[in-house]
């Protein structure tokens, strides 16, 4: 080949590449290098490009023309969830010739396709060069999991679309024929219609059924009986006229919002032509899936009784499912969940201190464990506890014997709710969980000073707490102490870090994953935790306020200087292992179960395998930190 067609095809080259990322963004003399030594090579349609049997990938691919397609190996059936399709721009390898090891995947022409591709050795020596492109190949998980949340939609969406949502269309959801009168109709008429239909509200149409006003129960007695309106005359004199109204493309989102912005509770529902299609009421977009957070909290704060914050407590549930299905994140799901999870336990509370006296005792209830981290999945027990103080010394007794009382009556509703009580007994029924400040300090600084496994065990326990309701300084005094005592104390935080090593990610030398008899992996335990762990240790370290395992590694990390990519890197893995208990739980279980936390790796597409081990191998640079920082 001359040196000027040479000099062409490294040219053509580099313009494919430029198109994709993170060549676009390559450094020159990387993309040089790259450019120069890509060889293109043809796949026939059906062709295995690379299989684990071939043993450790000899090159990196490049899809430049066709689509590759990527199965998880040992399949019997090939769906769109179980495979990942590659098209232009798109590569593979990554991990297995990043790591030398033979691919877990075959990848297959799925038609004929083009593919660049280098040697393994090129491949190697250019993430030395290119700090790009080194970034793209050890740090992709963010850009897999909107991968994987595309196809979580999937997946979930023919179970959404089975139930209506706020998505719904308002034609969808009109399920009778209108009822309407005209404004000759004497009023006597009209109300006996809507007493007979138990209507809400009178449509007044014109002689082509065009909606001219409204009648609605709420009129009737400002404009009826306190008026003395004679029931003989024609209703248009009673009606509103110029309703508020919506076609029937509009979403009940659309309709809920029209609603709050005006102070209606009725919107008629017009067709093309502008007839009168339909009446939406509140209670019709209420009677949906309550998805609105706003909804569901009104709905908990308005119960007057425990039935009624079951009935919500469902609602909470299928709130996540169409979360899920609208393609929701984990960590503003386990947020949502939280918050909802908070109103609720405040309403039962609410509702308790009514049957109890508490005057004169300055109390916070407290939240523990993932319910303290705003962390609750779907299937949690209870963890709470009380701190309190009193103006004298001599009242404890008195308060504590009351605050216990209190305290059954909410542990024993909130199971009421579906959250079971702890089989470890940490609620605040329990005496040794309702102390006052003090006896909070003197209980977490004999843990400190004297770090066996049980108070390692209880520290990793009852350091995540917040205030859910009551006294919010309370728990901030604790806090600041507690931040002040161990940040001091090294040989604490290195008894801590010693047991946050004890339980390793579940990563396997030979195969992808390590996993318990039964083929699965605790994702709570084995996953979830270790981040948990770290990141308490880091907070505490660091002297950071917050609860919230997110929060405690994005505020810790720029204090001890990781990389805020390394941090999101991060942040990323333990969220898709938080996703993978959410989908398990919603899917499997109703109940606080044991094997709602558990996955088994083999049931996983493709991608999602992926991002489980990058989500593992983040957990591990996580305790090699620690293992470095406290030298274990």
């Amino acid at each position: 080949m001359t040196t000027e067609a040479a000099n062409l095809l490294v040219g053509a080259s580099t313009d494919f590449l430029r198109n994709f990322s993170p060549f676009n963004r390559m450094e020159a003399d990387a993309l040089g290098f790259l450019a120069e030594r890509v060889v293109l090579g043809f796949h026939a349609r059906g062709t295995d490009i690379l299989t684990p049997e071939m043993g450790v990938p000899r090159h990196f691919y490049i899809v430049q023309r066709g689509k590759v397609q990527a199965r998880q190996t040992g399949s019997t059936t090939v769906t769109e969830y179980d495979t990942l399709t590659l098209s232009a721009g798109e590569c593979f390898p990554i991990g297995a010739i990043s790591a030398r090891r033979p691919s877990t995947n075959a990848y297959i022409a799925v038609e004929d396709s083009f593919c660049f591709q280098i040697s393994a050795e090129d491949f190697l020596h250019l993430m030395q060069i290119s700090p790009v492109f080194h970034l793209f190949c050890t740090q992709y998980i963010a850009s897999l999991l909107n991968q994987s949340r595309q196809q979580l939609q999937t997946s979930f969406a023919q179970r959404a679309a089975d139930q209506q949502t706020m998505t719904t269309t308002l034609g969808r959801l009109i399920k009778k024929e209108p009822v309407s009168v005209t404004a000759e109709t004497p009023t006597r008429n009209a109300l006996e219609l809507m007493n007979e239909l138990r209507l809400g509200c009178m449509v007044v149409v014109d002689a082509e059924r065009r909606p001219v006003g409204v009648v609605t129960q709420s009129d009737l007695l400002p404009r009826v009986i306190l008026a003395g309106f004679d029931l003989a005359r024609p209703i248009g004199e009673l009606m509103t006229a110029n309703p508020h109204q919506l076609p029937a493309t509009a979403s009940a989102y659309d309709a809920a919002l029209e609603m709050a912005t005006h102070g209606v509770r009725h919107l008629l529902v017009l067709d093309s032509e502008g007839l009168l299609r339909g009446v939406v009421s509140e209670r019709d977009l209420f009677s949906l899936q309550r998805i609105s957070l706003r909804q569901i909290r009104a709905g908990i704060e308005n119960a007057a009784d425990i039935p009624a914050l079951q009935r919500a407590s469902k609602d909470i549930r299928q709130l996540a499912l169409n979360l899920i299905a609208q393609g929701i994140g984990a960590e503003q799901l386990t947020q949502f969940i939280s918050a909802l999870n908070d109103a609720l336990t405040r309403r039962i509370i609410v509702l308790a201190r009514e049957q109890h006296d508490l005057i004169g005792i300055d109390f916070g209830w407290f939240a523990f464990g993932s319910e303290g981290r705003h962390e609750q999945t779907l299937s949690t027990d209870q963890d709470n506890g009380i701190i309190f103080r009193t103006q004298d010394t001599k009242q404890v007794g008195e308060a504590r014997k009351r605050l216990l009382a209190f305290a059954g009556t909410v542990n024993e509703n909130l199971a009421a709710c579906g959250f079971p009580l702890c089989k470890g007994n940490i609620m605040a029924s329990n005496p040794d969980l309702c102390l006052t400040l003090d006896e909070w300090k003197s209980r977490f600084g004999d843990w400190i000073r004297e770090p066996d496994p049980q108070a390692l065990l209880n520290a990793s326990i009852f350091f995540d707490f917040r205030v859910l309701y009551g006294n919010e300084r309370l728990g901030d005094q604790l806090r600041s102490w507690l931040n002040k005592s161990v940040k001091g104390n090294s040989a604490f935080q290195r008894m801590m870090a010693g047991n946050a090593l004890k339980v390793m990610p579940p990563l396997g030398r030979i195969r992808d994953f390590v996993v318990e008899d039964d083929g699965t992996i605790d994702l709570k335990k084995s996953g979830a935790r270790l981040f948990v762990d770290v990141a308490r240790i880091l907070a505490l370290r660091t002297g950071v306020d917050s609860s919230s395992t997110v929060q405690r590694l994005r505020q810790a990390s720029t204090k001890i200087g990781i990389t805020p990519e390394e941090t999101s890197a991060m942040v990323d893995g333990f969220n898709f292992i938080q996703l993978l208990r959410l989908r398990s739980q919603h899917l499997e279980t109703e109940h606080d179960s044991e094997d709602d936390n558990r996955v088994n790796p083999e049931s996983l597409n493709e991608l999602d395998r992926r991002i489980l081990k990058e989500a593992f191998r983040q957990a591990r640079k996580l305790q090699l930190r620690l293992k470095l920082d406290y030298q274990l």
